[in-house]
């Protein structure tokens, strides 16, 4: 009876030590499992904030150099119409020129037309220095040329503005 006693009793102990393993196992791996799933909500969180921050840094590139390329197209529109002026007044002042070295009539209507086209923008340079002219007639009306080349120099200075205005750097 003793030793009977004593084997249900080691076999009691033994299946209520079974019980309290299999209890806490199964609440530690609850646990382990709990903490293994918050992690990776956090971690797929901070990859969507990542993902997130990415896409917006690509779309505000896209809609600043979006930008940029449409400011560059009316510069460069502007610079061809501002190249297309220049190149009349080049064209006009250098016939002028022509005509004057050649010495033209000036009862000429092709002479009058000339002069009259070109009277307005060669207005601020007469009489700037003296023009050195031969008994033949002929001239070299150095006003013209320096209004030509006063007008390079200002068509070289729009067009370099122009080109600033059009590749802006807006970061450093």
């Amino acid at each position: 009876m003793v030793d009977d006693k004593l084997l249900r009793d080691e076999a009691e102990r033994a299946a209520h030590y079974e019980t309290i393993k299999s209890n806490i196992k199964s609440e530690v791996g609850g646990e382990i499992v709990a903490g293994a799933e918050r992690p990776a909500d956090m971690v797929g969180k901070s990859v969507g904030n990542i993902a997130n921050n990415m896409r917006q840094t690509a779309v505000s590139e896209v809609e600043q150099t979006h930008h940029e390329v449409e400011r560059g197209r009316a510069a460069a529109r502007v610079s061809q119409v501002v190249d297309y002026i220049f190149l009349l007044i080049y064209g006009l002042l250098g016939i002028r020129l022509a005509l004057d070295l050649l010495a033209a009539r000036e009862s000429a209507g092709f002479y009058q037309f000339i002069r009259s086209a070109t009277d307005p923008i060669y207005a601020p340079f007469r009489g700037i220095v003296p023009s050195p002219s031969t008994p033949e007639g002929f001239t070299l009306a150095l006003p013209i040329v320096i209004a030509l080349i006063s007008y390079m120099l200002l068509h070289l200075a729009i067009n370099g503005l122009l080109r600033m205005v059009a590749h802006r750097k807006v970061e450093i």
